[in-house]
């Protein structure tokens, strides 16, 4: 297939914006890429898709979400309304969490695929849970990402807060799922909770299985006070030195969150090369802080981009980074946008190169085929150079009218191709009423 008359924003090493341009499509990767009068003569005889004129963008990648949480929108809570995040875990998630049997993990997980397809999210590192449908959860998801097109790796949270039996189960459905994960566009880690809702017992075990199976982890990191004074109450060390010490840390970990760290904790993230996931959206809507990223990234530390369920429109959690920190700093200097796209972007990108071979998050010759067409006709000129605020000023999810991943057409001028979005909705619409009564 052979993409032409797009402008096309490569991002990745070269950074260039190819006014006019072309990107061929073999297999599951780029071939080649440059102007379209160049391209239509060497390759005639190729399918054409025209862009006519649209930014040709790659796919945006979420380095932590929950799929398992799509049933919460609008949902009342049967209690008074949670006044800290403890409350927020107890009154609202660890309750929906267990009333998810495996018809309700299957269609929270398809009805987020198919708003990560419409807004150009074309890789997703989900974190589940559903402590009373735990085995089998993770395939049951994963074939739903099968028949979206979209590009997944996928965990289990385990954790003892549901008692030892189900923590083992967690542990048990983790390792299933690794070893029998395959295809390029699925992968698999080992997921865990948090600090607070885990013993020193399980995770020495999930550290062996680990090792076993030649993963890292996927968790959740100081995301709140509660997390650091549990660590200080029970273990006498902060999170991130707990986690160190269990050998949890490291360059295959994603640590979500990580907004109550101190400076001796980033060198640690820094040092164990572990990955950070900012959920700046979330964060905001839990109350729990902002968490110091200019930090992070001035001591080295690879910061990515997620949005912890919120919706798979990256630009828009992009658009958050932007403005969180100005306003934590009281600064408007600091965070500029072509930082937030080092973070969405490039980071991001070698958060995905852990559980994928080929490049993502660039258009460039050997990346995975993972592409995305905007209607975005800028009102001012646009350059490489003043990208990065062209995206967070000026383009959004919603402008996305096609959508690619490893050169398969997932949506084309708005059109979903491989889900059926209406029989979804309606679907999860009478899931999502009996899931509100049973919690």
């Amino acid at each position: 297939m052979l993409i032409t008359n797009g402008t096309l924003a490569t991002f990745g090493e070269k950074d260039e914006l190819i006014h006019n341009g072309a990107l061929l499509v073999q297999g599951d990767h780029i071939a080649a890429l440059g102007k379209t009068s160049e391209l239509r003569r060497k390759y005639p005889d190729e399918e054409m898709l025209d862009a006519c004129g649209k930014l040709v963008m790659p796919g945006m990648i979420c380095a932590h979400t929950h799929f398992y949480g799509a049933f919460a929108r609008g949902m009342a809570l049967k209690t008074e309304a949670p006044s800290n995040f403890p409350q927020i875990l107890e009154y609202l998630w660890w309750r929906l969490d267990k009333a998810l049997n495996p018809d309700d993990v299957r269609y929270s997980a398809l009805v987020c695929l198919v708003d990560a397809i419409r807004n150009g999210t074309t890789t997703l590192v989900d974190h589940h849970a559903s402590p009373h449908s735990v085995a089998g959860s993770l395939e049951v998801i994963a074939k739903a990402v099968d028949e979206s097109g979209l590009r997944a790796c996928l965990c289990y949270e385990v954790s003892d807060r549901d008692g030892e039996e189900i923590a083992q189960q967690g542990l048990e459905e983790n390792r299933t799922f690794i070893k029998q994960v395959q295809g390029e566009r699925l992968a698999a880690t080992l997921g865990l909770h948090a600090s607070l809702t885990l013993s020193d017992e399980t995770l020495q075990q999930a550290v062996e299985m680990a090792r076993e199976l030649d993963v890292g982890f996927h968790l959740h990191v100081a995301e709140d006070k509660a997390d650091v004074k549990d660590s200080l109450k029970k273990y006498g060390l902060r999170v991130v030195e707990r986690l160190e010490k269990a050998g949890i840390l490291g360059a295959r970990t994603i640590a979500a969150h990580c907004v109550h760290i101190d400076a001796f904790e980033t060198d640690i993230l820094r040092e164990t090369g572990t990955n950070v996931a900012h959920n700046p959206r979330s964060n905001m809507n839990n109350a729990v802080g902002v968490a110091d990223v200019l930090r992070m990234l001035r001591r080295g530390v690879n910061v990515g981009l997620g949005n912890d369920g919120f919706s798979n429109n990256m630009f828009t959690e992009m658009e958050t980074t932007y403005l969180v920190h100005k306003l934590a700093q009281e600064d408007p200097r600091v965070m500029g946008a072509d930082q937030v796209l080092e973070i969405g972007m490039a980071n991001n990108a070698r958060i995905a190169g852990l559980f994928f071979p080929k490049p993502l998050g660039e258009l460039s010759v050997g990346a995975h085929a993972d592409i995305i067409l905007l209607d975005y006709a800028p009102t001012t000129p646009m350059e490489a150079g003043n990208l990065p605020w062209h995206l967070i000023f000026g383009m959004d999810g919603g402008q996305v009218s096609t959508t690619i991943v490893g050169g398969k057409v997932l949506m084309k001028d708005r059109e979903l191709l491989t889900l059926d979005e209406e029989a979804i909705v309606t679907r999860s619409r009478e899931l999502a009423q009996k899931v509100w009564a049973r919690m």
